[in-house]
């Protein structure tokens, strides 16, 4: 480091002409000014233009501050992906405030926890929502002001709380300067981990984190200028991967889809000329099995994240003119940090092979400092040999500050300068990655460690096969064996000795499932299957 007595730092100090913290808010400003009357958002038959929309997050702003809201007091949000959920990304940081967003798909007593935790002051809630608000705020002593959300696509719900969003925005000034951070590591968002047992985590965002990832999303993608995205990704999921601010810098149009399915999602396609989206691997199984028979409608870049992509999934979606590419990342990471950044060289290779190199998790982002994969003890890399399974661990710029209230658990994440993801991986020797489990998903039968995911990746291959997931079974001789959870694609049938059969000829004999379960998963809002739940019927306890 230079100290500022050294003659190259002399009178060279951070000043205004110089120096701007940063932060996403820049985003809208520019955009706002250079590209005015570009389609912002599109919702149905609303139609917004970036001026517009910038107007209206400075009155939300400004409405935020009338009604009390400070430096770093947390505004709520519970909303499905609209118009509101975008601007929220904008008015609430502008208003000098920290924006949590929150699943729609939680209970009310983790709603009431995350409000409570948090401190939230304002809660922004979709009226769909209302009987969980209701619940949720009577569990509260001090429950937030409620404004009310009332979406014109909303199939039901009531108004509940004090006013009523738009009513809210008219009362804002919309020539309201934004508060700019006075310092870029000021917080800009708080989310909650899906937390399966105990109550989940508040992971702390910065301004300077967010706007960083933000342009990472553009460059690692890469993306073009005025992209016209859908939202199919909760913008509620880590700030919907920090892409509000993404599309927003791009001068592009948020395409916001109230509800995911897989005919929506090629039809919005179609009618918007949609060119790029992103979400879990469930969203890609949703339009493989509404586009049978039918491409899309033109080419489109697709980012998929959550769980290592089957490859028949990958390989099926490529089919319809889909280019998937595959990232990783956790809460604590802003959404991606890690790519699987296509070689050309692999153009060549087998579809099936291309899907399989697809499906690595792969290097850092740009805007990631470091990645590796190390033994989680000791802190020592493993051996890039493909096959030496380890702990992947991150750092750099795209890191959350720390768990809120909770500095026992931030340091424990944090411990020896490396975030500790949790996720066991293989180092290949072109350093790309590869999840091989979470540390808590690998079953160990006889002894032998057995990835969950490689079993799961050969039940996408048979053709009745829907969604899977395989997690460990209590045995009495081996420990734990494989337990497989299918849905099947309608219409057909399948037996437990036939799937059995079927894995036997593509995988060692202990690897195999040992039990077979047909049915409906659950998953979570982003489509991640949760396997707690089936960890818990594997076990007989559900």
């Amino acid at each position: 480091m230079i100290r500022e007595s050294h003659p190259m730092e002399m009178g060279l100090h951070k000043r205004d002409a110089n120096y701007v913290p940063l932060s996403p808010i820049s985003l809208l400003r520019r955009t706002a000014s250079v590209h005015p009357q570009r389609t912002a958002i599109i919702h149905g038959a609303r139609r917004q233009t970036w001026a517009e929309t910038e107007q209206r997050c400075r009155r939300l702003a400004s409405a935020l501050v009338r009604q009390g809201v400070g430096k770093g007091d947390v505004v709520a949000l519970l909303a499905p992906n609209i118009p509101e959920s975008v601007e929220a990304h904008f008015g609430v940081p502008m208003a000098g405030a920290v924006l949590n967003a929150i699943n729609t798909r939680l209970d009310a007593a983790t709603v009431t926890f995350i409000l409570t935790h948090g401190g939230a002051k304002v809660f922004l809630a979709d009226r769909e929502f209302a009987p969980v608000v209701r619940a949720a705020l009577a569990g509260m002593e001090s429950p937030p002001v409620v404004v009310d959300i009332d979406d014109a696509l909303a199939e039901s719900g009531e108004i509940i709380g004090e006013t009523e969003y738009e009513a809210f925005l008219a009362a804002g000034d919309p020539s309201f300067e934004p508060l700019m951070p006075e310092d870029e590591w000021d917080a800009i968002a708080l989310n909650y981990t899906s937390g399966t047992t105990g109550n989940p985590k508040g992971v702390v965002y910065s301004h300077r984190g967010a706007y960083l990832n933000a342009l990472g999303n553009a460059v690692t993608w890469p993306m073009p200028h005025h992209p016209a995205y859908l939202w199919t990704l909760p913008m509620f999921h880590c700030n919907g991967w920090c892409f509000p601010w993404t599309i927003t810098a791009l001068a592009g149009t948020h395409v916001c889809l109230r509800r995911i399915d897989g005919s929506a999602i090629l039809d919005a396609i179609a009618e918007h000329g949609v060119t790029h989206l992103c979400g879990a691997p469930i969203v890609m199984q949703m339009m493989v099995a509404a586009g049978e028979g039918r491409p899309a409608s033109q080419p489109v870049s697709m980012m998929t994240a959550g769980a290592a992509p089957p490859a028949a999934v990958i390989g099926a979606m490529e089919a319809m003119g889909v280019a998937v590419t595959h990232v990783y990342g956790l809460t604590e990471v802003y959404g991606p940090a890690v790519v699987c950044t296509w070689d050309e060289a692999w153009d060549a290779r087998p579809p099936e092979e291309r899907a399989a190199l697809k499906a690595r998790q792969g290097v850092p982002y740009e805007v990631q400092e470091g990645l590796m994969v190390a033994d989680p003890e000791t802190l020592e890399p493993v051996p890039k040999d493909g096959e030496t399974m380890g702990e992947i661990m991150m750092r750099g710029n795209i890191m959350m500050k720390g768990y809120l209230k909770n500095a026992e658990a931030t340091e424990a994440s944090f411990a020896g300068g490396w975030f500790h993801t949790g996720d066991l991986a293989v180092w290949h020797p072109d350093g790309y990655v590869e999840i091989k489990d979470r540390s808590k998903d690998i079953i160990i039968s006889g002894g032998e460690n057995i990835s969950s995911i490689e079993i799961e990746d050969v039940l996408y291959k048979h053709p009745a096969v829907a969604v899977a997931a395989v997690v460990a079974k209590p045995d009495p001789k081996w420990g734990e064996t494989p337990c497989a959870f299918l849905e099947l694609k309608p219409g057909v049938a399948l037996t437990e000795a036939e799937v059995v059969v079927f894995c036997r000829e593509r995988l060692a004999h202990f690897k195999c499932p040992r039990a077979v379960v047909f049915g409906e998963l659950p998953k979570t809002s982003t489509g991640k299957i949760q396997k707690f739940a089936l960890r818990a019927k594997a076990r007989g306890t559900a």
